[in-house]
């Protein structure tokens, strides 16, 4: 395995006793990249956090950050992990810059580099006035900023989140993926989070789908999307029963759905003209709509019905 990757697992496998919770999972990143895992309860996301952050020993399989076997070397590979925990570990009755002091003591960091760092953190996330306030008088969105700034303040490459935004409402949720995207743009960090948020996932430039310990769907939004095959142009009208006919005289391959007469094709933007073009029906709206990260997920489930669609030409 190269040693350039930010982190590697080769056939992870963990189990609890007799139950096996990840069987022989393969996943790695490049620096500077960001990849979600997205999964039920159960699929084995937090058991494969759990080894990667170096909680928890695999019971098989090959595991690396940044070079560090976590089996054979955990202290060097956690030096360059930062870790952000779905349940909120601040402490509360401390201020947001004694949490950071508390951070920088725990790693072992030299006064002068953990006071210009804590100061670096504090500026980058917008906290620097809230320095001396408790953290019980932050919100959950600020809260969250105190903890990523936390992680990275002993300059880790990779940063784990697991549920990042659990918990936040929306506009915090907005605040927590615009600092996320910033480490990774602007700073080069590495991000590896669990989510079960869809729309979360279309952050990542790589989505790892979990089912039952297994990764059953893996590559970036679009990749995953196409894969499907069932982007398509949607036909409603006065008659169906006649659009289908025009629509077969002209060379397609119609189908009557819920949601009106469908011609599936790789690409309907460039074919949509030539559908209208075979139409002579009253009442004519015509739409392209292509697979959701919602479609993806239920397919990888097993149960691939694409419900839930973009549209994005309509009114025509």
């Amino acid at each position: 395995m190269s040693e350039t990757q930010a982190f590697e697992m080769r056939d992870l496998v963990v189990r609890y006793g007799k139950v096996t919770a990840v069987h022989g999972v393969t996943i790695s990143s490049a620096p500077g990249r960001i990849t979600a895992l997205l999964g039920p309860n159960g699929a084995g996301k937090s058991s494969l956090l759990g080894v990667l952050s170096t909680a928890a020993k695999p019971d098989g399989g090959t595991v690396r950050i940044f070079g560090h076997d976590v089996r054979q070397a955990p202290m060097a590979a956690r030096r360059r992990l930062g870790l952000v925990f779905q349940e909120r570990t601040l402490d509360k009755e401390l201020s947001v810059e004694r949490n950071l002091w508390f951070h920088a003591r725990l790693f072992g960091m030299k006064r002068d580099d953990a006071r210009a760092r804590i100061a670096l953190m504090l500026d980058l996330f917008g906290l620097a006035d809230r320095r001396r306030q408790p953290i019980e008088e932050l919100s959950g969105g600020l809260a969250r900023r105190v903890e990523i700034a936390r992680a990275l303040l002993h300059r880790p490459g990779l940063i784990i989140l697991d549920e990042p935004t659990n918990g936040l409402d929306p506009s915090a949720r907005a605040a927590v993926w615009e600092d996320l995207l910033r480490l990774r743009d602007e700073l080069g960090v590495t991000v590896l989070y669990a989510t079960h948020y869809m729309d979360e996932a279309e952050y990542a430039d790589e989505i790892v789908i979990l089912q039952q310990g297994r990764v059953v769907r893996q590559g970036s939004v679009d990749q995953l999307k196409s894969s499907l095959d069932s982007s398509r142009i949607v036909v409603t009208c006065a008659d169906d029963e006649d659009a289908v006919r025009q629509l077969r005289a002209a060379g397609f391959e119609p189908l009557v759905e819920p949601d009106g007469v469908s011609v599936h094709c790789a690409d309907p933007e460039a074919r949509i003209a030539e559908v209208v073009r075979a139409l002579d029906v009253k009442g004519l709206t015509v739409s392209v709509r292509h697979p959701s990260m919602n479609d993806v997920y239920l397919a990888a489930a097993g149960q691939d019905r694409p419900h839930q669609q973009r549209e994005s030409v309509s009114a025509l």
